[in-house]
């Protein structure tokens, strides 16, 4: 069962190493989703989350769900979440 074992890793190695060379194509691919919007803006304002959904006038929990994309910003808060990505000074501004 060893060998058996040792000869498909090592055929994997060798698959790899061509891919990587670019002498084959990978039988599938996985993309890794980047940080979604609203963490991107709320890292370009510098905020940690307590602050920006205070910002935002919305719950901690709220906008947690939003940065781990089990829900998505709606309405007014997904305006001002462009506003602030274009013009992170006039946001921070208005919450001074």
């Amino acid at each position: 069962m060893r060998k058996k074992l040792f000869k498909e890793l090592l055929q994997s190695v060798t698959e790899a190493a061509a891919i990587e060379r670019g002498v084959a194509k990978p039988s599938r691919t996985f993309r890794v989703r980047s940080a979604n919007d609203v963490v991107r803006v709320r890292a370009k304002l510098g905020l940690p989350q307590t602050k920006f959904a205070r910002l935002l006038g919305i719950s901690e929990n709220t906008l947690q769900n939003w940065e781990q994309g089990r829900r998505k910003p709606a309405g007014p808060a997904k305006v001002l979440l462009k506003i602030a990505a274009k013009h992170p000074k006039i946001v921070l501004e208005s919450a001074a």
